[in-house]
């Protein structure tokens, strides 16, 4: 009893010394405005307004995942990357803990394909050379003679540990332009899906020049690619088939700039690679329209854009007798993988790779 009288006494007198700070003593603010202004262009931004008075600070919830933010004047800019209705929630703040909030729900509409206007444009011929065929992508569907895909996400994401799957309904045609879009959405297991179109088994080509007249997409993660494989890969396996990169580009870190141009080849037992690039000084490769080509012969392939040659090869030596074949064109654009890198919150989707025309001369 001696014990627990002494403990009850304790404990009324520490009790008297704490005085407890109750939020219920802040005069909270009042009258909270949310204002939301969504550009209207689709490029995902949204503006944010927010006034009360008899406040210190505010801070937003965007409802797409993102870090909370605050602001000691109430306006913020946010960037979706994606369509969808998002609850947005705003506080207006005295202290940390003594707020006001605001609900709002944002339907956001974001289509960042916009078609070049301008850009470089390549002749229906040259010197010594027959225009034997184009794909000018006019009609209203993917010409199924000429066109399949790959499906699917491959073995270990198509060997690159890429993050997409492909499938058929991320492509169109769209005024004489072929546009395969990057979407940031949960498919089968993946995160993102995209398109990879291949004319294996329907169209091969065995040197000549090859034109391909394209707009890049950009952020950081994406990797288009215009590109060929040989034909025989089914029977003898990559690399040994051959591999010729016409073009491609690694998105995010200020790469949007540099074409790679290279080759994949089988040397003696052991896989090598050639490549070479070349970097625009004054633009990105998806603003607007470039051609990017290759020159191939018996002897040699170069690689050029804008007809300006950037790289060479002699495959005149007897292990690079693969570049001697024949080869199908593929288009895809990759989402992920070990060129890249993956992307980050800074990658606004969809993206898009939009080809205007091939043309193969002999």
């Amino acid at each position: 009893m001696r014990i627990c009288s002494l403990f009850v006494v304790v404990f009324v007198v520490m009790a008297a010394c704490v005085e407890p700070v109750s939020e219920q003593k802040l005069t909270l603010p009042s009258g909270l405005q949310v204002e939301l202004t969504l550009d209207e262009e689709g490029s995902g931004v949204m503006n944010v307004k927010a006034t009360a008075s008899l406040t210190n600070f505010y801070t937003i919830d965007f409802g797409d995942g993102s870090p909370t933010e605050r602001s000691v004047d109430g306006v913020f800019e946010h960037r979706y990357a994606t369509t969808g209705t998002y609850l947005v929630k705003v506080n207006a703040h005295v202290t940390t803990f003594g707020f006001i909030s605001s609900e709002k729900t944002a339907d956001v509409s974001v289509n960042l394909l916009k078609i070049p206007t301008g850009g470089p444009t390549s002749p229906l011929s040259y010197p010594g050379k027959t225009l034997v065929w184009q794909e000018e992508f006019n009609g209203s569907s993917i010409n199924t003679a000429d066109w399949t895909y790959d499906i699917g996400t491959g073995n270990n994401g198509w060997g690159n540990n890429e993050l997409q799957y492909y499938r058929t309904d991320n492509v169109s045609l769209i005024d004489g332009n072929l546009v395969i879009a990057a979407k940031k959405e949960p498919f089968l297991g993946r995160e993102f899906t995209s398109t990879r179109l291949k004319t294996q088994g329907l169209r091969s080509f065995n040197f000549g020049r090859i034109d391909v007249r394209a707009a890049m997409p950009e952020g950081q993660g994406l990797w288009p690619a215009i590109w060929m494989l040989g034909t025989n890969i089914t029977s003898v396996g990559w690399p040994r088939c051959g591999e010729i990169d016409i073009a491609e580009m690694v998105g995010g870190q200020g790469r949007e700039k540099t074409v790679l141009g290279t080759v994949h080849w089988d040397n003696n037992g052991t896989y090598a690679s050639f490549g070479g690039t070349r970097t625009l000084t004054n633009s990105t490769l998806a603003k607007t329209f470039h051609i990017y080509s290759i020159e191939w012969t018996s002897q040699s392939i170069k690689w050029y854009i804008d007809d300006v040659q950037y790289h060479e090869i002699d495959i005149n030596p007897a292990e690079l007798s693969e570049f001697k074949n024949s080869y199908f064109l593929i288009l895809n654009l990759a989402v992920g993988g070990n060129l890249p890198g993956n992307p980050n919150s800074s990658t606004v989707f969809p993206q898009y790779f939009i080809v205007d025309y091939i043309r193969y001369f002999k």
